[in-house]
């Protein structure tokens, strides 16, 4: 049967989906493009950059950063005004890869990937918040208990916002580990009696990836990601219990199932 043929049962061609999914992607660019029209717009009508300092301008002592190019402050502008795009396009984005992929899900499989999706971006953006509000300045705050005459701070903006920039990433990736577990316990690959035995190895694991990716050498900034990363730890393995038993329920119907229509 040609692939621009429909099907006997009724299914949308091979072609058509390719088509649908190329117009999926050009109005989730299109959402992109416009969002950050509507970026560099705020950005260069409003001092952005000093609304991002504030968490550190206590640590400035009345300085200001600065700049060793003459593009950097467009530079950091254009890198602010992307990821400010990408915050504003994310709910068209987001319907786009919905609108594309819902007609292969059932129904109830509808219902649990959308409280799941908002749950996902509710947890990056707090990774977010906590890297922004409270991670970054309380490590300005260590670097400025460091007393001595022979070193003077001066802060470049680059290396600032890329601090920031990477840690935020850092810090809301890592907040996104319920859902891994979840997904993972959904597919079958783990259990929650797995996720409670090797909990010590989990701890070692989780406080190794906090250390490598907290930069400097200060234990503080190491805890402060990974206290709250395995406190979600602990509350994924009883989410995991919730998810495990719908499984075994589902798996356990599905067999009477076929149980009764071998009996008949």
């Amino acid at each position: 049967m040609p692939l621009d043929q429909p099907n006997p049962a009724g299914e949308m061609p091979f072609l058509d989906h390719l088509e649908e999914l190329r117009w999926r992607i050009v109005k989730a660019l299109a959402a992109l493009v416009v969002g950050f029209f509507i970026s560099m717009l705020v950005c260069t009508n409003y001092d952005v950059i000093a609304l991002m300092i504030r968490p550190i301008t206590p640590y400035l002592h009345g300085k200001n950063l600065i700049v060793t190019h003459p593009v950097e402050k467009f530079t950091i502008l254009l890198k602010i005004a992307t990821g400010l795009a990408i915050v504003l396009a994310s709910p068209a984005v987001a319907y786009q890869a919905w609108a594309f992929l819902a007609p292969a899900l059932t129904a109830k499989e509808r219902r649990v990937i959308v409280p799941v999706l908002i749950f996902a971006a509710v947890l990056f953006l707090a990774g977010v918040a906590m890297s922004v509000f409270v991670f970054v300045p309380v490590t300005m705050g260590l670097m400025d208990n460091i007393k001595t005459a022979a070193i003077e701070p001066f802060y470049s903006a680059g290396e600032y916002f890329g601090f920031l920039f990477s840690v935020s990433l850092a810090f809301g990736v890592m907040f996104e580990l319920p859902i891994l577990i979840l997904a993972l316990t959904a597919l079958g690959l783990v259990t929650p009696a797995f996720l409670s035995r090797y909990r010590r190895h989990a701890f070692v694991v989780l406080l190794v990836a906090c250390e490598i990716i907290t930069p400097g050498d200060f234990i503080i900034s190491t805890l402060m990601l990974f206290v709250p990363v395995y406190g979600l730890y602990e509350l994924s393995i009883v989410a995991s219990w919730v998810v495990h038993r719908a499984r075994k329920r589902r798996e356990a119907a599905a067999a009477e199932t076929i149980g009764a229509g071998a009996g008949a």
